[in-house]
């Protein structure tokens, strides 16, 4: 059953009618380009197959009333939320992303009330943007039930008046910030909202300009492994965020916009600018920006199956010089490799979460069983392992 019928049959089971219509958003794997959304750089995500959905019906009395359906069965409620009452850190837990939501569409002017259910299955705290596959998809229906609806994203022509896609990723990452009390940057509600079947987005953070670039990994004989290490992590925890004052820190002193600005050729004398604690974080975004474009590069040239190695180099760059990587996430990496991957990094914000690996075909299970066997040796619970596609990005849903 997809996300989408088990929210519309919970929506049902709750409150005795059919919701007015579903929208969903999936989940993302970012290929390559980590920390650098927020640094103006490039990133290179795909959505997955695993979505969260939202059935819903308008209420008239400007109150959101949420609930979500658990991988038990058991339905979780928010209890009612008076939308003009929200300020940001008023809801807690899992309902203060869906209330943000409501806060920064209540000042664009969309203030009306709903009731919502949620279902799903985009793992949650695996590093593959669950919360922000929530965000979307409540966005899309508080939208949608306020008579805006928002086309497929090959479709230049939405509802008149709806905001674009780019907007309401940035409304996203607003509720994100403001509400919640996370510092994420762009890419992942661009890639909920924006990825296409089949491909990478390609997106200049700075610009706002992207390009869906084609991934065909059956055809290149590959597959992308994800390997979701099960240990839980967030970004509105201290990591992410120390971090992210680091690289705003380090572009003050060199005198940059942000660190998108300091190119390659003039890493050496910016990192002879900075202090020992600074200088990796520039390191790695610098050098991470520079990944970003070489794979696109080889995309262009249909050399899919050559970008292992810069995989392998963003996954060092990210344990080594950013301090994100985990036991789990190394030893998923490591072993993936000497198991025959092409390449592995880990995905994501980091402290936790997920890696992927780009393996041959035939070497699909060989590798996942070595990580299997790897993580039993070391006495740690086993990943949760999966194949991907680049699969479709938000919109409703017909059930």
């Amino acid at each position: 059953m997809s996300p989408a019928t088990e929210a519309a049959e919970a929506f049902r089971r709750i409150h005795g009618r059919a919701p007015a219509g579903v929208w969903s958003a999936p989940g993302r794997v970012n290929l390559i380009g980590e920390h650098t959304d927020y640094n103006d750089g490039f990133v290179l995500p795909f959505a997955l197959p695993h979505r969260l959905a939202a059935a819903g019906t308008p209420r008239q009395d400007g109150v959101l009333n949420v609930a979500t359906l658990g991988d038990d069965g058991q339905l979780q409620q928010s209890g009612p939320l008076e939308i003009a009452s929200l300020e940001p850190r008023s809801v807690t837990g899992w309902a203060a992303y869906p209330a943000g939501v409501a806060w920064v569409l209540r000042d664009q002017g969309y203030a009306a009330g709903a009731d919502l259910v949620i279902a799903g299955d985009v793992p949650s705290g695996a590093g593959l943007s669950s919360s922000h596959a929530l965000e979307c998809a409540v966005t899309l229906a508080l939208l949608g039930l306020a008579g805006l609806e928002v086309d497929a994203v090959e479709i230049d022509g939405d509802t008149p008046g709806a905001p674009d896609r780019p907007q309401i990723a940035l409304w996203v990452q607003r509720s994100e910030n403001d509400f919640v009390g996370a510092p994420t940057g762009l890419l992942d509600q661009t890639a909920s909202l924006c990825c296409t079947e089949s491909c990478v987005l390609f997106l200049d953070v700075r610009s706002g300009e992207m390009e869906q670039v084609p991934f065909p990994l059956a055809e290149a004989g590959v597959r992308i492994l994800i390997m979701d290490t099960r240990t839980k992590h967030s970004h509105a925890e201290g990591g992410y965020g120390e971090r992210r004052r680091g690289t705003e820190r380090a572009a003050e002193l060199l005198g940059v916009k942000a660190l998108r600005d300091v190119t390659l050729e003039g890493l050496p004398a910016a990192l002879a600018q900075l202090p020992d604690e600074l200088a990796p974080l520039v390191r790695h975004v610098v050098t991470e920006n520079q990944r970003v474009l070489d794979v696109v590069d080889l995309l262009h040239q249909g050399k899919l199956a050559e970008i292992g190695p810069y995989l392998d180099a963003s996954h060092v760059s990210m344990r080594d010089d950013y301090r994100i990587s985990t036991t789990e996430l190394d030893l998923a990496v490591d072993s993936a490799r000497a198991a025959g991957a092409l390449g592995a990094r880990m995905t994501g914000g980091g402290f936790g979460g997920s890696a992927i690996a780009l393996v041959r075909e035939d070497d699909l299970e060989t590798v996942r069983s070595a990580v299997e066997t790897a993580f039993d040796n070391a006495g740690l619970r086993r990943p949760r392992t999966f194949t991907a596609v680049p699969s479709r990005g938000a919109g409703r849903d017909e059930v």
